[in-house]
Formats: structure tokens, C-alpha cells, sequence
């Protein structure tokens, strides 16, 4: 018996399972349909704000004390809108569906799923938390750490936490463990697939679409300049004279005497506090730098960050060698990062025009036909739109070894 012709609708479906299908990162991240723009449909630029839940103080004894309630949200823009265009003939029409994904829809949907989650993994240099040493092998132990970080970032153990870590990263980690006991589920998945499944708290993936980091040039013997500063910058001396990019976007140092605290107790963990680098910086003719961070040095209230505020001439430690390359695998919870999509609009005036909207899985994809009567080809364009942001980078961690 024949097949029935593939109809746009058809097409649209299984180009959005192949693009599920082959998604990494992005399935264990926290994602949002905005479906204010099913009926308009949206456009570059525009916005969904992402709300946080509040932090507070706590009381102990009898007298009231009423916090203000601070309500934090951070704002995800819709960026980026991407698409594979294609053609193909009224014969590749009477194709069955599973024919057409094969050949046509499966390497579509893995381009697109790919560049989501090579955009989502690129956010790595917002994150201030790391574990393991540049350019040495993770032990296992370093893994199990970069969980502790997570627990002292009172990150919830709901079975929400992923790992997603390069292949030259996995392939160690496999080795490292494979003498050691695990459950024949877990066996399975090591020797036969080559990938850890679940274990150290962690559900374990490999993305060939992990980010590198190339640290700073650096120099100098970097201090803080002035005691008693807060807030999202640190004035510091002490580099080498005039170097452009002594410090880069995504660089990690920490500060002698400034701990970390939980931001639920508010106590030290012991730890010294992790920055991250928001942006490229130089050094002046005099050797100075003002450091924009994150997280910013807080020393009270629901907010707080750290212990204590630096000492005039405490020394910076920055992770990793100058102008060095080192993968930047990502052990987080699904709620450290989002993905926001939405609906753009069905345009008129096309042979067809369709658009799959899964609110659940938060993913929008529309596909565009037209046909080209001269050599008998549908064209077709297939558009998503999305945006990303960190809503929460306490709730990651970055692996930094290989």
C-alpha cells in the first residue's frame, strides 16, 4: 500500500522529536514556554522575567522581627533565532515519516539542537564556582566536591542535579571508576555505552558542545587595594604594567581571608569565597585593576556572600595558568540555568506554514514552506527562537579538569 503524502503538520512533529532527541545540556535545565505569544507571536528582543525565590534572615527568640520582602528576577531575552533551511522534491513527499526523519529531519533537528546547547554551555564563564584542578585529570573525589559546593550553596539533593562533561572528561572518569563496584545498571552503561549514567549524586551526560576557557594573561603579584570594599567590584594593584586582557571574562580567583557562607544559616563554610570575572580586563600604566565580580561582596542581611570584606594587601589567587585552555565541564541543578522559548509568528501569504509549541518540554519550533514551481522543490525554513540566562549561578559548579 502506498504511503500518504507528508503533510507540513507531520513534518513539524518529528522535526521537533528529532530535536529533542538529540538536545544534551539543555533536557536538564529549567525550561520556559512563554505562551503570552502563542496568538501574536514573538520577535527578537523581546522579554520573559525569570522571578527568584527570596532569601531571608530568620529570628530567634520571642521579638518580631519583619523583613522586607526583597523579590529578585532576572531577565531572559529572546535572542536568538536559528534555523536549518532545506528542499526537497515531490518524492521525498511519499516517503514514510520514518524515512523522511532519517534522511532529511535528523541531521536538521541535531544542528539545531546543537547550537542550543552550544549556547547554553557558553554561559560557563558566568558561573563562579569550580572544582578540580586546570589541566589535570578529575578524580572522583573532585567530582563528589563539586557537589559539596553545590551543599554549601544550600542547593536542594532532589534528584534534579546534572553533570554534563566533554568527551575527553568522560573517557578519563570511566577509566578512573572502572574497578570499582557499581550496580549492574550503572556496569551497563560504562562498558557498553562508555558513559557513567547515574552515581555521586549526579545524573552523568556527555556534550561534545562543552565550552574551553582561555585565562587571562595575568602577571604581577596581584592585592587588594583598600580595605573594607563591597559590592560587584574590587579595586586591586600589584599586576604587571599596561598588558591588555590580564584578566578575562570567566577567570576564577579567591582572596586570602574571605570565606564563603551558606546563604541559608549565613554560616562559614569554611571555604574561600570564589569570584568569577564579568568582563575583559587591562591593566593600567601602574599596574592596577578594578575587577568587576560576581558574586558581589556582601556582608549582611538575606543576601550575604561572604565572611568578611578584604584586607588591604590580601593576596589573589587566579585558578589556572596564564593564557591556558581548559575545558569547562558543568556539574548544576536545573534550576542554575533557563531556556526560554516562544512562539514566533505563522506568516501569510506561504504555500504552508506551521508551528509545534511544547509547553512542557519548552520548546517552540516554526517551519515555513514554499514551493519552487521551476524544479518541482518544496523549500522550507524551520526557525526556533530562544534566549538563555544564569538565573541562579550559586546552583553550579564549573569542572575545570580533564
Amino acid at each position: 500500500m502506498p504511503n500518504s503524502i507528508l503533510t507540513i503538520d507531520m513534518i513539524t512533529s518529528e522535526l521537533m522529536l528529532r530535536l529533542e532527541n538529540n538536545l544534551t545540556f539543555t533536557k536538564f535545565v529549567n525550561r520556559n514556554y512563554d505562551d503570552h505569544f502563542a496568538q501574536t507571536g514573538a520577535k527578537i528582543g523581546d522579554v520573559i522575567t525569570i522571578r527568584l525565590p527570596p532569601l531571608f534572615v530568620g529570628r530567634t527568640g520571642r521579638v518580631i522581627n519583619i523583613e522586607t520582602l526583597t523579590e529578585q528576577s532576572v531577565a531572559l531575552t529572546l535572542d536568538t533565532q536559528y534555523g536549518v533551511d532545506l528542499d526537497f522534491t515531490s518524492q521525498d513527499m511519499l516517503l514514510s515519516i520514518d524515512d523522511f526523519g532519517e534522511r532529511i529531519l535528523q541531521p536538521a533537528g541535531a544542528n539545531i539542537a546543537n547550537k542550543i546547547d552550544r549556547d547554553g554551555l557558553a554561559l560557563y564563564d558566568q558561573i563562579f564556582g569550580a572544582a578540580g584542578t586546570p589541566g589535570s585529570a578529575m578524580t572522583f573525589l573532585q567530582y563528589l566536591n563539586s557537589g559539596a559546593l553545590l551543599d554549601e550553596q544550600a542547593v536542594p539533593r532532589d534528584g534534579l542535579r546534572s553533570l554534563v562533561i566533554g568527551p575527553r572528561q568522560q573517557a578519563n572518569i570511566v577509566d578512573i571508576l572502572k574497578g570499582l563496584f557499581h550496580s549492574s545498571s550503572e556496569i551497563d552503561e560504562q562498558y557498553k555505552q562508555g558513559t557513567m549514567g547515574r552515581t555521586g549524586g549526579y545524573k552523568w551526560s556527555m556534550d561534545q558542545n562543552i565550552a574551553n576557557h582561555t585565562v587571562g594573561a595575568l602577571g604581577g603579584t596581584p592585592l587588594i587595594n583598600g580595605a573594607s570594599q563591597t559590592g560587584a567590584s574590587l579595586i586591586t594593584d600589584g599586576w604587571t604594567a599596561s598588558v591588555t586582557n590580564i584578566l578575562r571574562k570567566g577567570d576564577i580567583f579567591t582572596v586570602t581571608g574571605v570565606n564563603a557562607v551558606n546563604p541559608m544559616s549565613k554560616a562559614d563554610t569554611g571555604q574561600l569565597q570564589q569570584f568569577v570575572v564579568t568582563a575583559n580586563q587591562n591593566s593600567s600604566a601602574g599596574g592596577a585593576v578594578t575587577i568587576p565580580i560576581s558574586p558581589s561582596i556582601t556582608l549582611t542581611g538575606a543576601y550575604q556572600t561572604v565572611t568578611a570584606s578584604p584586607a588591604d594587601n590580601a593576596a589573589l589567587t587566579i585558578l589556572g595558568t596564564a593564557a591556558t585552555v581548559y575545558n569547562q565541564g558543568m556539574a548544576f541543578h536545573r534550576d542554575a540555568f533557563v531556556l526560554g522559548t516562544a512562539d514566533l509568528p505563522l506568516p501569510m501569504g506561504t504555500h504552508q506554514a506551521s508551528r509545534i509549541s511544547d509547553g512542557q518540554l519548552g520548546i517552540s519550533i516554526r517551519m515555513i514552506w514554499d514551493y519552487d514551481v521551476s524544479n518541482d522543490l518544496f523549500v522550507a525554513r524551520t526557525d526556533v527562537l530562544y534566549g538563555w540566562v544564569v538565573a541562579r549561578p550559586q546552583m553550579a559548579a564549573r569542572i575545570v579538569g580533564n
